[in-house]
């Protein structure tokens, strides 16, 4: 239990960021998970328009500190290989 009012504020603050990061995590593996599902079905059309999104939310994460600036670049190439390699 927090003993003094900074420590009860820095627990509160602690909550809210916690959720935070979490919404902003989950939305990244939401949209990854859309695009491995438009890239496993074969429709290219729909992995180009999931492709789109995805590095939307990549790139306001990485702007907001979810995950660095290069994890998402990297993450960014290696899907758009997979996409326009589609046939």
């Amino acid at each position: 239990m927090a003993n003094t009012k900074n420590a009860e504020k820095r627990t509160r603050q602690a909550l809210k960021h916690r959720a935070i990061n979490r919404a902003g995590k989950s939305r990244i593996v939401t949209a990854s998970r859309k695009l491995e599902g438009a890239i496993a079905s074969g429709d290219k059309a729909a992995a180009e328009q999931s492709y789109s999104d995805f590095t939307s939310v990549l790139d306001k994460a990485a702007k907001q500190n979810f995950i660095s600036i290069n994890a998402a670049s990297r993450r960014k190439s290696r899907l758009h290989t997979r996409v326009s390699a589609m046939a």
